[in-house]
């Protein structure tokens, strides 16, 4: 089942850039907004937007089906893609 993932992200954000590198290596499409630039009230209303996932309106958060994720956690994103990373044995 193909999950619907939207992100939240700022333009300069280190964490926001590896969290789309993460999702374009996973190849998965996504949606984003870059909210720093947006302007006036499409800023806005995507900012109220966010705080209604993540009341702090850190970056990025991330949506994927019914989970929200703040902040780049790439184990937590991968298992809410069904994507676990696979262990490499190590001999």
């Amino acid at each position: 089942m193909k999950k619907n993932i939207k992100i939240y992200t700022l333009s300069t954000c280190i964490h926001c850039k590896k969290t789309k590198q993460l999702l374009d290596e996973c190849a998965v499409s996504y949606d984003f907004a870059d909210v720093d630039l947006l302007q006036g009230k499409d800023q806005e209303a995507v900012l109220e937007e966010v705080k209604r996932f993540n009341p702090e309106c850190s970056f990025p958060t991330i949506i994927i089906g019914n989970e929200v994720i703040v902040g780049f956690d790439e184990p937590r994103i991968r298992q809410a893609l069904g994507l676990e990373k696979q262990k490499e044995a190590v001999q």
